[in-house]
Formats: C-alpha cells, structure tokens, sequence
C-alpha cells in the first residue's frame, strides 16, 4: 500500500507536486500518538541522531573534561553550513582533545551555506573537513576517544571502541536492536543503522524527557537540549530550518534533519518524540511535514504561530520576485481532515 500524500506544491491555485510519506508519534512510555503511513518500513536516520550519539561524549564527563563550551556541544549535534563559527568552532573542540584538523575522517568538502561557500571561493581559499557539515559530530568523537585513553585513529568503523560506545547509547535510548545486518556507511564514512519510525520517535520522545535513560544519561540529554537551544545557529546556519524553528522556539522543540527526508524532533512539554520520512527523500516535503507537526500539537503565540507556519508553507518565487505558489501540509499532517 503506498503511503498517503502529506505535503503539496502549488502553482497558482493547482496542485503541482505532491510528496508520500510517513509519521510516527510516540510519547516517552512507548505509547503511539499519531501514526501515518507504513511506520513499520525501517529507515536510515543518519544526521537525525546526531544529538543522541552525543549522549557518550556528555554523559561519560568527557565534554566537561576538556571544557567544552554549549556551542560547541551544539556542533557535535550538527549538519552544520560550515560557515567560519562552525570551523571555529570544531577546530577548538580538536585542539582541547590535543588533536589538529588532520585527525578527522569525515571528509572534505565545500561549505553547505551558499554564502560561506562563496565566501572562501572568493578568498582563494580551499575547504578542509573542518567545513564538512559533519566536522562537529566528528570532533565529539575524536573528544570521547581521547578522554577515555583510545587511539583516535579509525574511530568511524564499527568496532572502533567509540563507534561501539556510540552503538549502545542508540540502542538504549531507542530500545530497538542496532543490528550490523541492517547497517550502513554514512556519507562521513561511520555506521549508520536502519529502524522503525516508531523506535526513533520513542528515542526522541525518551530524549527530550529523560524518562527511562540510564545513568546520567537524563542530566546529558537535557544539557545537550539547553546548549541546542541557547545555540540554534550552530546546528545548522543562517536561514536553515532547524535554526529558525529552534530559534523561535527554544527548549519547546528539539528537531534535527536527517538525510533522505528523514525528520526526528523532541516535543519536550508533550513528552513526545516524532520520527517522519518523506518517501522521495525530498528535504522540502519533510521541512514541511515537521513544521506542520509543530502546528498541530504546540500551543503558539500569534509571533510562534507566524514563524512556524512560514516554515510549513513557504511561498515559492521565481528569479524576479513572483510569487508563484507554495509548498504545503496537508490537512492528514494538520489534523484537520
């Protein structure tokens, strides 16, 4: 059965486009909310999870060891535009764990930002993994490597003792089996594992409440929550969608691209976690369907309410300024039908 229409792109007064898709809204003791579409199909979160592969690097008292400061928390949690903060920004996480820009196996590649991009160009500059959008996350590991006496050197692969650690910690959170069979490689070279909608909301709904994390796994995912949000800019960038949504919002909502149209969010106040894939791994659809979930279960003022519904409904333009149409939620994603 294919998954319902979620999102719709117009032109004038017709519809366009329209994006399939699927929701799993799950609240902190496991119990669904909302499901839409096949919730069952496993899928590949990758950059969604970022927060929760931080947990090790908060909770094991690696990041107060070397002093990490809440934005640079809040990298270690980005898909960042590698705009010159967010290079900062990850080489002092490197120099404080005695590392250098050498020491990460990312990758190399251009700023995400079209203006950071433009900007080094212009400079006669050349990127480095610093400006790979993953370079926090990565500096968090090679952090959590050094601060538990470990070799950083192949901390991507899966039997690396950082990878592991990073494995449980998803495990725990989600509650769903981590399996190397239903595994693969990331686009900066570490695992990735494929599973249920409903598992990855749970995770997030488990996230952003505390409720049931191990240890002093609760303290770590609020810590991480609160530099998120005192730092929105640095999980994402100018005019991105996680920075506006979060800097709108704060502590209400957690919320973290994924790849592929996969959105993951924490709805805190609720107790609520969402996991949403967008079929054809449209970014666009899924920005839309997460904004869309923000109006459906948050309560706004009238400023709240104007930003987030912008972000569920932008206006299309053409290259001289006309208005041409606009991408939107539809009423199964706003509760309304």
């Amino acid at each position: 059965m294919d998954n319902p229409f979620l999102v719709e792109v117009t032109r004038g007064h017709l519809v366009e486009s329209r994006h399939r898709g699927s929701v799993s809204v799950v609240d902190a003791e496991g119990a669904t909310v909302l499901s839409i579409g096949d919730v069952d199909r496993r899928v590949f979160p990758r950059s969604a999870v970022k927060a929760l592969q931080a947990i090790p690097l908060v909770e094991s008292g690696i990041a107060d060891k070397y002093g990490l400061t809440d934005d640079e928390i809040a990298l270690a949690c980005a898909s960042h535009s590698g705009e010159p903060a967010h290079a900062a920004a990850a080489q002092s996480m490197l120099s404080k764990a005695g590392q250098d820009v050498g020491c990460l196996e990312c990758g190399i590649h251009w700023p995400m930002g079209e203006a950071a991009n433009r900007a080094l160009a212009a400079s006669g500059g050349s990127p480095s993994a610093l400006h790979n959008n993953c370079s926090g996350k990565h500096a968090g590991f090679i952090c959590l490597a050094c601060g538990q006496g470990e070799n950083p050197k192949g901390y991507v692969l899966a039997d690396h003792p950082v990878q592991r650690k990073v494995r449980e910690a998803l495990e725990d959170i989600t509650g769903a089996c981590h399996s190397v069979e239903k595994s693969g490689i990331d686009g900066c070279s570490i695992p990735t594992y494929a599973i249920r909608l409903p598992s990855l909301a749970f995770g997030f709904a488990r996230f952003g409440t505390g409720l049931g994390l191990p240890g002093e796994g609760k303290a770590a995912a609020a810590r991480i929550r609160k530099a998120v949000a005192r730092h929105p800019f640095m999980v994402a960038g100018t005019g991105r969608f996680d920075t506006k949504l979060m800097e709108c919002l704060g502590e209400r909502v957690f919320a973290k691209v994924g790849a592929e149209g996969v959105y993951c969010a924490s709805f805190p106040e609720l107790g609520y976690g969402i996991a949403l894939k967008a079929d054809d791994g449209n970014a666009r659809a899924a920005e839309a369907m997460m904004a869309g979930l923000v109006l459906r279960f948050l309560s706004l003022s009238d400023n709240e309410r104007k930003v987030v519904e912008a972000l569920a409904q932008p206006v299309l333009k053409n290259w001289n300024g006309i208005e041409l149409g606009q991408i939107r939620p539809t009423a199964e994603i706003l509760g309304t039908a």
